[in-house]
C-alpha cells in the first residue's frame, strides 16, 4: 500500500520529503533501539523474527533511501510508543510490531539501519522497503526501494554472517525455529499493473499476472527453505480496491469500493493459499502459513461497530475526496483521533486495523484468517 507522487514546487518538495523528515530520525534511532521486550513471557517463542515485505510492515527501512515512500515525518509515528515517526506507515505500530510482543520479541529493527554485528542480527531484522513488490520494477516511479529478490539477497548475506559468527549448525538451527514473515504484492498493483508499467497489461490478463506473481513467490519460498527456514507467515494482499485513494480516484459515490480492482485481489490471495498448501505438502517440515488480509479487513469494515470505527472510507490523514487525493504530509492534515478510523492515509490502515489484524495472525481472535494454521499454533511448543 504506498504513496503516489504529486506534483510540489522543487524546493517544497525536497523539504518536506527529505531534509524536514530527517531532523526527527536521527532522534529516533536512538529512542527506538532503548525499546525492549516487555517482562510478559518467561522466554520468546521463537529465537527471532525475520520480515520481508513492503510499506505494510516497513519498520524504516526507507529513511536511508532517497525515496518519495518514506514515513518519517509526522504525523506519522504520532500515536508510536516513543511518540514519533520512525518510518513506519502507520500513526503507531505495524502488525509485526505486535507479533514481535506476543513472540516475546523486541521490536524489529531495520536491516539498513544496523552495522552488521552478529549480536543484532539474532533476534531477528526487518527487509522491508516501502514501495517494495514482487516484481522488480514494481514501485519504481517512487524512487529508490529494496525489491523482493533485492531482500532475498540480504536474507542470504545475514544468513553468511550468522554463520561465520555463530557457527554452521547454530545458523542454521537459528533460522529453523525462527518465525519469517513476508507481507508484500500490493504495489505490484498500485505501482505497476493497475498503471501499466511497460505496457504490462498488453503482456499479462489478470490471471496470467497473478500467476506471475504466485510463481515468484513460490519461488523465493523454496529459496528460503533451502537457507533452513521452515516456518513462514505469507500475508496476503488487503482489499486496497476499499482504500481511500481508490475510492477517490474512482469517483466512488457513497463509499463502495472498486470492485475490479478487489476481485483481482481475491483471485491472487486464493491461488497463494493453494501454493502455499502445495508446498507444505512437498517440502519436508515445513510450516508455511497463509493468511488472508482481504478477508480480515472485510470483516473489520463489514462490521465497524464491533470494532469500535466510525469511518470506514475516509483516512484520517490525507487531502481530498475520502484523503485519497493527496498523501499525508502535515500534522495538521490529520485528524484528531485514529482509533475511529480504519484508514490512517491513502492506502495504509490506522494502528487499531493493524492490532486487530495481528490478533487474527496470532490466534484467529476475531476471524479466522490464516491456514492451515495460526502463529499461535505454529510457535507453540509440541508436549
Amino acid at each position: 500500500m504506498k504513496m503516489a507522487p504529486m506534483p510540489l514546487p522543487l524546493f517544497f518538495f525536497f523539504f518536506f520529503v527529505f531534509l524536514f523528515p530527517s531532523l526527527f530520525s536521527l532522534q529516533e534511532n536512538s529512542q527506538l533501539s532503548e525499546l525492549t521486550t516487555p517482562p510478559s513471557l518467561p522466554s520468546p517463542l521463537a529465537p527471532a523474527l525475520f520480515v520481508i515485505g513492503d510499506s505494510t510492515v516497513d519498520s524504516g527501512t526507507n529513511n536511508h533511501l532517497l525515496t518519495l515512500a518514506r514515513a518519517d515525518h509526522p504525523p506519522y509515528g504520532r500515536d508510536f510508543d516513543t511518540g514519533r515517526p520512525t518510518g513506519r506507515f502507520s500513526n503507531g505500530r505495524v502488525v509485526v510490531d505486535y507479533l514481535a510482543l506476543r513472540l516475546g520479541l523486541p521490536f524489529v529493527r531495520p536491516y539498513l539501519g544496523l552495522n552488521g554485528k552478529v549480536e543484532e542480527l539474532v533476534q531477528g531484522v526487518n527487509y522491508a522497503s516501502a514501495g517494495a513488490g514482487v516484481i522488480f520494477a514494481s514501485g519504481s516511479n517512487l524512487g529508490m526501494h529494496l525489491s523482493l529478490k533485492r531482500q532475498m539477497q540480504q536474507v542470504s548475506d545475514t544468513y553468511e554472517r550468522l554463520e561465520l559468527g555463530l557457527g554452521e549448525v547454530a545458523a542454521a538451527d537459528l533460522f529453523t525455529k525462527s518465525v519469517f514473515y513476508i507481507s508484500i504484492g500490493t504495489n505490484d498493483f498500485t505501482h505497476y499493473y493497475f498503471r501499466n508499467t511497460t505496457n504490462i497489461r498488453s503482456l499479462y490478463l489478470p490471471w496470467e499476472f497473478n500467476q506471475l506473481l504466485v510463481e515468484t513467490i513460490q519461488h523465493e519460498l523454496k529459496n528460503l527453505y533451502n537457507l533452513n527456514v521452515r516456518k513462514v507467515i505469507i500475508m496476503g494482499v488487503a482489499p486496497i480496491g476499499c482504500s481511500p485513494h481508490y475510492l477517490w480516484e474512482y469517483n466512488s459515490v457513497y463509499g463502495e469500493c472498486v470492485e475490479q480492482i478487489n476481485n483481482m485481489i481475491v483471485q491472487l490471495n486464493f491461488a497463494m493459499t493453494y501454493m502455499v498448501h502445495k508446498l507444505n505438502m512437498e517440502l519436508d517440515g515445513a510450516m508455511f502459513t497463509f493468511c488472508d488480509a482481504f478477508e480480515g479487513s472485510l470483516d473489520i469494515l463489514r462490521n465497524r461497530d464491533r470494532y469500535g470505527f466510525v469511518s470506514t472510507t475516509d483516512a484520517c490523514c490525507g487531502m481530498g475526496k475520502y484523503g485519497g487525493m493527496i498523501m499525508c504530509l502535515f500534522p495538521e492534515m490529520a485528524c484528531k483521533n485514529a482509533t475511529n478510523h480504519v484508514w490512517w492515509d491513502q492506502y495504509h490502515p490506522t494502528d487499531a486495523v493493524n492490532r486487530i489484524l495481528a490478533d487474527n495472525v496470532w490466534s484467529g481472535k476475531h476471524a479466522e484468517m490464516c491456514y492451515p494454521m495460526n502463529l499461535q499454533n505454529m510457535t507453540t511448543p509440541k508436549t
